[in-house]
């Protein structure tokens, strides 16, 4: 694990950000680098179009959620 300096008014934008997402300050950061990381990879793709590449790749289903959320229910 590195250190990365960033300024003070990113920082600051990255905590209020975290508590909005509920991630750690860490994780909110690592979440901006890699989607900015992505978008740079991939131009022609959305921000929504990369969250559900990535969903995919980690066989995230909103199908299976919502079916699992209607049987707890029952």
């Amino acid at each position: 694990m590195g250190i990365v300096k960033i300024s003070e008014e990113l920082h600051e934008e990255i905590r209020k950000a975290s508590s909005v997402m509920s991630r750690s300050i860490n994780s909110q950061a690592e979440f901006w680098i890699k989607i900015g990381m992505l978008a740079e990879l991939h131009p022609q793709l959305s921000f929504n179009q990369i969250v559900s590449e990535l969903m995919k790749s980690a066989d995230v289903s909103v199908a299976k959620a919502a079916s699992e959320k209607g049987s707890t229910n029952e």
